[in-house]
């Protein structure tokens, strides 16, 4: 048996590696660095599979507390699906090492089907798919066997994210076939990993139908996670725009309830949606998910693809906007300034010629003001700006011309992050005007 444990962990390894293109000695290395078991390390067991993770990690097991928030920003271990109305801090940004394990919708196997077994089973070489999203900086990888999907984000640290993963283990019941993985390749990616994103086309306006106003006027709130759809017809009554998280390298929190079918649903509802895409930030921020001066166009523009193909996935179709969120940044700074402008350069000329169109949420102060007062570059057809004065007014005051984004093409973020509670569900959100674009 001691023999057959060894050789299914070397599969993983060399599967492993495979996905995640390092060399088999960085392999070895950072697996005995996490999977060995001592007072640094524990072990943690979610249906058919069992991880050594790092011990000063809290454990969560959502299935006890639903309304957890599944947070990226701080390093924790979340065991189960995320629930509808998680308790969110509305303000959320930036990425580390966390994991997440949840059971498959329809699970091949059932963890009651166990035997008791106190002893690390065999590594998880059963029949697997593998998905490396390189511009979320998360790692993906589904058990089907196992009914659970394993998930990785990270910052800085990947190589611990990497390591939690070929050390896994595959209890001794479950049915084990050769794994297999598409992981079509980019050339010249820095960090070595390969992207594989399923195709799904784009919908286009029906011919005939009329299309909705592009722009609309009135209040709106932004969540970390989208809120479960009943919160969202409780809410109808106060908001008729809601912003969406779809995705990116700093995007904050899990989004269990964003879906192609939660899209559809609450515009059936009359809300009008304000999709935000929450990539790389400036080199000068504090945040671990940053691009450089050096590498600013190429990124931008590889993250307007990124976000391209999450829109598509959620049913957005092209003509719509997408904003950028990009954080406060000291843009005194000369060097970082450039870095940034060119960054949202890349963006907005890459997604219009994608058939969206493009915008930017920053804070007024900042990122926005150097934006409006940059010459020589594309800029964003849309503004979403911060400025918390409590006024619910687009005016920008001393930090944006009325020239800049005008006429309706400005949001304005005027609250940061506090509870309100409407039709029996309290939300923790920002508070914004709307005059402006929205899908």
């Amino acid at each position: 048996m001691r023999h057959t444990v060894l050789a299914g962990f070397l599969v993983l390894a060399a599967v492993v590696s495979a996905v995640f293109m390092v060399p088999a000695g960085a392999v070895q290395r950072a697996m005995a660095a996490v999977t060995a078991t001592g007072p640094q390390t524990r072990i943690v067991e979610y249906g058919g599979v069992r991880v050594s993770v790092p011990a000063e990690w809290p454990v969560y097991r959502l299935d006890q507390q639903p309304s957890r928030c599944v947070r990226y920003d701080r390093h924790a271990v979340y065991l189960g699906r995320a629930g509808a109305d998680q308790d969110c801090p509305a303000r959320m940004a930036g990425r580390t090492e966390t994991l997440q394990i949840e059971p498959l919708d329809e699970p091949a196997d059932s963890p009651e089907m166990s035997t008791p077994e106190d002893t690390m089973g065999e590594s998880a070489e059963e029949e697997t798919t593998a998905a490396q999203e390189v511009a979320a900086q998360e790692v993906k990888v589904v058990l089907p066997t196992a009914g659970v999907r394993m998930t990785g984000t990270y910052g800085s640290g990947r190589a611990l994210v990497e390591a939690m993963f070929r050390g896994a283990r595959i209890r001794p019941w479950v049915h084990r076939t050769l794994p297999s993985f598409q992981i079509p390749g980019e050339p010249g990616a820095e960090s070595g990993l390969r992207i594989a994103v399923p195709y799904r086309p784009m919908r286009q306006p029906a011919q005939g139908r009329e299309r909705r106003r592009e722009w609309t006027t009135g209040a709106g709130f932004d969540a970390c996670s989208a809120p479960s759809r009943a919160a969202m017809a409780a809410w109808r009554r106060a908001y008729r725009v809601a912003n969406i998280y779809i995705g990116g390298a700093a995007r904050g929190c899990a989004q269990p309830n964003l879906n192609r079918n939660w899209v559809s649903g609450v515009r059936r509802m009359g809300y009008r949606l304000i999709p935000t895409y929450v990539g790389l930030q400036a080199p000068c921020s504090t945040f671990h998910n940053r691009f450089t001066g050096k590498n600013a166009y190429r990124k931008g523009s590889a993250s307007a693809d990124d976000a391209v193909r999450r829109a598509a996935a959620l049913g957005i179709p092209r003509g719509e906007p997408i904003y950028f969120d990009m954080e406060g940044y000291a843009s005194e700074r000369a060097w970082c300034r450039r870095a940034v402008l060119t960054f949202v350069h890349s963006w907005s000329r890459r997604l219009e010629r994608r058939g969206y169109v493009s915008g930017m949420y920053g804070s007024a102060g900042s990122g926005v003001q150097a934006l409006g007062e940059a010459t020589g570059i594309t800029k964003p057809k849309a503004i979403w700006f911060a400025r918390w004065d409590g006024r619910a007014r687009t005016a920008g005051g001393r930090y944006l011309r009325r020239s800049w984004w005008s006429p309706h093409r400005r949001i304005k973020q005027y609250r940061g992050g506090h509870h309100e509670r409407h039709g029996g569900y309290t939300i923790n959100i920002d508070s914004n005007i709307v005059d402006g674009l929205v899908y």
